[in-house]
């Protein structure tokens, strides 16, 4: 039987989410979308789930919206707390079902962000955490978030990377909001796309040497755009007069889409196998990882995309759980 362990899957344990109501209760239309969505938060709900598709087991971790978005630096520190209690707890409860799972920060302090990671991952076993493509509008280059880079590297473990964007960022200058739910479809590889970049051309990756950084959805519109990528921006520079870029390729120790190519990926893809193609040819083999986005996602049509590509059997196995006993340092 196929082990499969899906990397990046969202889970709210009940205890947590009833002290997020609580604390932070204005959670509008998302909200809503989370509490109708059973398998978040019900226990026996998403095991009946798990159990149709054989030896498979999930690293957990909370999903959408961020604790900057919805409540302040000492709430949300509060919040992360909790959410990493209640995630280990599960772990040592279900080890089966749940063999790890990932630590939730706050950065809207990040001495307090970078203490809890390194106690939810020292103490309580996290193996690794999760931040999102921006910390309430701020980019993740800025050298205020410079520790939160530091603290993963040094655990050697790694960094889930989370896609974050709402109707308030519109798509024209003319409206106020995003319409049709743009700003999910493609806001949220877009935002994915640009954190990425930043963090490549801020040269996070030449501080950190070894850093691991999981991008959601296959690293977003980066394997489809690697022309645009590499070739289109190694003029980086010359589109622009308001600001001088002429030496932020040079300042890079390598060719900057070596740096692209180091991020992992993850397949929830929404059972696009199209996708998943393009993503596994950029990413390469060993840098693409099983996961299905559950319950936000669907998980068989997740599983056939997989199996519908032409892969060897050992490519398979990387990809279902080799890849992920490999990055989390661990056996399944």
């Amino acid at each position: 039987m196929t082990l499969l362990v899906d990397i990046y899957c969202h889970i709210y344990p009940e205890s947590y989410f009833a002290a997020m109501e609580e604390i932070s209760p204005k959670l509008g239309d998302i909200g809503k979308r989370l509490r109708a969505n059973k398998a978040l938060i019900d226990l026996e709900t998403r095991f009946k789930m798990m159990d149709a598709h054989g030896d498979y087991r999930q690293v957990p971790s909370l999903p959408n919206p961020p604790l900057e978005e919805i409540a302040d630096a000492a709430t949300g520190a509060r919040l992360a707390r909790l959410g990493n209690d209640a995630m280990a707890e599960l772990v040592r409860k279900h080890p089966e079902r749940f063999p790890a799972f990932v630590a939730a920060v706050s950065l809207l302090d990040v001495d307090a962000a970078v203490a809890e990671a390194d106690r939810a991952m020292t103490d309580l076993g996290a193996k690794g955490l999760q931040i999102y493509t921006n910390v309430a509008g701020r980019p993740l280059d800025l050298p205020e978030f410079l520790p939160i880079f530091e603290i993963a590297s040094r655990h050697d473990l790694p960094i889930w990377l989370h896609p974050a964007r709402t109707p308030a960022m519109p798509d024209y200058a003319t409206e106020e909001l995003s319409r049709f739910e743009m700003w999910w479809c493609f806001g949220w590889p877009y935002e994915t796309s640009v954190a990425m970049s930043r963090l490549v051309y801020s040269g996070m990756f030449d501080r950190f040497p070894g850093l691991k950084i999981l991008t959601h959805h296959l690293g977003g519109m980066i394997p489809y755009y690697d022309g645009r990528v590499g070739p289109g921006m190694e003029v980086l520079g010359n589109r622009t007069s308001s600001e001088d870029y002429s030496t932020v390729l040079s300042s890079l120790k390598r060719p900057h889409m070596e740096y692209f190519h180091e991020f992992f990926a993850d397949t929830a893809m929404f059972g696009s196998a199209n996708g998943l193609k393009c993503g596994l040819d950029f990413f390469g083999i060993e840098h693409v990882l099983f996961a299905t986005d559950t319950p936000l996602g669907p998980i068989a049509p997740t599983i056939e995309a997989i199996k519908s590509l032409d892969l060897t059997e050992a490519e398979r196995t990387s990809i279902f759980s080799g890849n992920a006993a490999r990055l989390l340092n661990m056996r399944f």
